[in-house]
């Protein structure tokens, strides 16, 4: 049994021996001179109706207005800034430091499509069935939220997805801390696949249950470290087969091709 608000949305947690349990959302957003972007991304988070929200900021000691203007947000629960090597060791700390039960992670540069988005996450998350929940997200123009630039609808996971270039966009992956707990921490040995070693992990090898939302809940500015080059996408490549090689799986021949064809159709049907 759970509790839900006007929106039909879980906002009072669940009933369990006569007691609320509220159930947290912990959402980490990594930033390093990100004051052009971060106000975007506080401001949709402050926005949640969603009552029982961690966000934490891992800072990698910004040099610009970033951390005065995280200040600014009362609703932020911690704030952690100092010198680290790169944005998986960010995402690391940040799931390290998190108390809530279900895990979010969202950039400095992107938002959530509404203000109800957690308060949908957490009428998934009642099911203690489904440990994953993730969505589609949108690709938009730097500097226009409104001008879209591709769309990444998702569909269901089964088995053979991965092997067919399927991945979810990392931004809509919600995940309970215990899997965490579980499968482990990002491996920082990888530059740009970590969140796609990290899905496919906890997808395919350790085959966590899992929840489709089929809606768009987050907004991405385009630009991205894998794709910005013909060198980084290589490299991406590369990394991506690596990920299957650490967990003991092997692709078919065509997998690693198929991944970045299918961004090429998410183009052409935005």
């Amino acid at each position: 049994m759970f509790f839900t608000d006007k929106h039909g949305y879980v906002s009072f947690g669940k009933l369990h021996n006569n007691a609320i349990i509220k159930m947290k959302i912990s959402i980490i957003t990594a930033t390093y001179n990100s004051a052009a972007t971060i106000k975007d991304t506080l401001q949709c988070i402050q926005k949640q109706d969603y009552p029982f929200i961690e966000h934490i900021i891992i800072d990698g000691n910004s040099v610009d207005e970033t951390l005065k203007i995280v200040s600014e947000f009362s609703h932020i629960t911690k704030v952690i800034s100092e010198k680290d090597n790169g944005i998986y060791y960010a995402m690391n700390k940040g799931i390290s430091a998190a108390t809530g039960d279900v895990i979010g992670i969202l950039n400095s540069d992107d938002i959530y499509t509404n203000d109800f988005i957690l308060s949908r996450l957490a009428r998934e998350f009642a099911d203690e069935s489904i440990d994953v929940v993730y969505a589609d997200l949108q690709y938009v123009k730097h500097n226009d939220f409104d001008k879209v630039v591709r769309t990444w609808k998702t569909g269901k996971f089964n088995k053979k997805s991965f092997y067919y270039g399927w991945m979810p966009p990392h931004p809509t992956f919600f995940v309970r801390k215990k899997v965490y707990d579980r499968v482990g921490l990002f491996n920082t040995s990888l530059r740009s696949a970590a969140d796609y070693e990290m899905m496919l992990r906890i997808l395919l090898k350790y085959q966590i249950p899992s929840k489709y939302i089929p809606e768009i809940i987050v907004k991405m500015r385009s630009g991205g470290m894998s794709n910005a080059s013909l060198r980084n996408r290589i490299r991406a490549n590369k990394e991506d087969r690596l990920a299957w090689k650490l967990n003991g799986l092997r692709p078919h021949f065509f997998t690693l091709y198929a991944k970045p064809m299918r961004k090429i159709v998410q183009y052409l049907k935005k």
